[in-house]
């Protein structure tokens, strides 16, 4: 499945499809087909027009990342913390020696702010490799350079470094923390990630409290008609791979719901309204 994951996503991305049409169409043009040719060219340029100057992708995104509330601060005690990987480049750390981050290093600085926060706090940092061809190279291994020189003490984390997705984030987590039933666990990933972890964890049979970091949408404001084609793009697949990870997670029974929501059962948080 991890593998066939890998190819799903390769096909998934706008930007392979939208070239290949478009080539498809100008050679077309040059054959007896012209019409068909005419047709595709012009349908990518719509679509293409629509995505750069329209907020789709950010349209498709805001209700991911508003599945959640933000949390301001707990009115109970944690007893531990765990954060999800996938926002660290970690050949780029292996070959150039220093922590390389993605956009989404959200996940790692509120992670280490709030594990300095509760300092008895049990901690735990989750992801292997999600790179088809290089799995000897883990994640945990940039993550564990970039918490030493953040002065987070690492001796507190535990490091899980098999898992490759989310699913295996949310299986392998459990069995390895072995959470009690009372104790509280705080789950901090993206927050147009959050509704696919969250569902996996719950279908792994642990209840976490969830700490979307990482947002990309801030409301109206950013409903506006633009022209940007490589961020109109962009957003349009990020959004694209988030919804369909949620439905291939549903079809394949990793979650429990398509769309997973907050725990109607009371928390002990105080939340952003």
């Amino acid at each position: 499945m991890f593998v066939l994951s890998k190819i799903f996503n390769f096909f998934l991305h706008p930007g392979l499809w939208i070239g290949f049409l478009l080539l498809a169409g100008t050679v077309l043009l040059w054959t007896r087909w012209r019409k068909t040719g005419r047709w595709i060219l012009s349908v990518m340029m719509a679509f293409i027009v629509l995505v750069t100057a329209m907020p789709v992708g950010l349209l498709m995104i805001e209700p991911l990342e508003n599945r959640f509330p933000v949390v301001t601060k707990f009115s109970g005690p944690i007893d531990g913390i765990i954060v999800l990987g996938g926002t660290v480049r970690q050949l780029m750390t292996k070959y150039r020696g220093q922590p390389s981050l993605t956009d989404g290093a959200e996940r790692l600085t509120e992670f280490i702010a709030l594990a300095k926060q509760y300092p008895k706090a049990k901690l735990a940092f989750s992801g292997g490799s999600g790179l088809l061809l290089r799995q000897d190279v883990k994640e945990t291994e940039t993550a564990r350079l970039f918490f030493a020189q953040m002065g987070l003490d690492t001796t507190r984390v535990v490091f899980e470094d098999e898992s490759r997705n989310t699913y295996e984030n949310a299986l392998y987590c459990y069995k390895l923390l072995s959470p009690k039933p009372q104790e509280r666990w705080v789950l901090i990933t993206s927050a147009s990630h959050m509704p696919r972890a969250v569902g996996s964890f719950r279908k792994a049979g642990w209840t976490v409290t969830p700490f979307p970091v990482d947002f990309s949408t801030y409301g109206p404001e950013q409903r506006q008609v633009g022209f940007n084609m490589m961020s109109g793009i962009g957003w349009f697949g990020t959004a694209l791979r988030a919804w369909s990870g949620l439905l291939v997670y549903r079809v394949l029974g990793r979650t429990d719901t398509l769309f997973p929501a907050p725990d109607p059962a009371p928390d002990r948080t105080e939340l952003v309204k």
